[in-house]
């Protein structure tokens, strides 16, 4: 099954993705050369500000029985401050910065969630929404190394739960194309587990039984590569493939331990 879910006129790229673009007239710096208090002056040459428009394409393999992936394509229009970037849905708020850590203020939406449309195995469950999360990350930079750490919160209270995730990846040069290898781990509480993977007592069928979705951990492998040599903007193609934890894959609406994500992402300034 091929699905369009809940279309917004939103991203569902996270900021991240903008961190990295540049001018696709200037040739960017190499970190290596870049001192620790000269990182802000070459940010600011490499990142320009102001208003931003794109596109943008998602395609999510889903887990679920009978729900083989998510696809989302949206328009993108945006804002990048000195410390304030927005992205759609997506915000974050650069609270402090020192010797090549940043402390940031996220707000992102949770894409997430189904009816009882997507697929036959979800007839007579309850939806499962939507939501957005708010929450902070740490990050630190250093010699093309980037390591980032996040706490994300449900602020609308569909699952109540909670994401705490550290990513790990490295920046490659090869002449105006940036590729970036990373590993991720995370880790959902068992409120989140619950909502979206859970089977409620009133949901119970002969052959979907109740289930009760405890916390979960779960790993990633990606690659994202980009460039700011087409169009005059900025272009990203990610890519993630993930290992979920048992907690989740035993639910009887789960029929898939692992899934591919690809995004794709064009951006540039008004």
């Amino acid at each position: 099954m091929l699905s369009v879910k809940k279309l917004c006129t939103c991203s569902i790229f996270p900021l991240a993705f903008l961190a990295a673009s540049v001018n696709a007239n200037e040739t960017p710096p190499s970190n290596d050369s870049v001192k620790t208090d000269e990182r802000g002056e070459a940010r600011a040459r490499i990142e320009p500000k102001g208003f931003l428009y794109g596109f943008g394409l998602g395609i999510s393999g889903e887990i679920y029985q009978g729900y083989d992936r998510r696809v989302i394509p949206l328009p993108i229009l945006g804002y990048r401050g000195d410390n304030f970037e927005v992205l759609g849905p997506f915000a974050s708020y650069d609270a402090y910065s020192a010797e090549g850590f940043d402390f940031k203020l996220n707000l992102a939406p949770r894409f997430q969630g189904f009816d009882d449309g997507d697929s036959d195995v979800f007839i007579g469950m309850e939806e499962r929404d939507f939501s957005m999360d708010a929450g902070f990350g740490i990050g630190y930079e250093r010699n093309n190394w980037k390591v980032d750490v996040n706490a994300m919160f449900d602020i609308l209270g569909k699952s109540k739960g909670h994401e705490l995730a550290a990513k790990v990846g490295k920046v490659v040069r090869y002449g105006p194309v940036f590729v970036e290898p990373h590993a991720q781990i995370s880790y959902l509480d068992d409120k989140h587990v619950d909502y979206y993977y859970g089977v409620r007592a009133n949901e119970a069928t002969s052959n979907r039984s109740f289930y009760q979705g405890e916390n979960a951990v779960n790993y990633s492998l990606g690659v994202s590569v980009s460039t700011p040599i087409f169009f005059d903007g900025f272009t990203m193609l990610a890519l993630d493939y993930t290992w979920y934890d048992g907690s989740i894959t035993d639910s009887p609406i789960v029929d898939q331990d692992t899934n591919l994500n690809l995004r794709l992402l064009y951006s540039a300034f008004f």
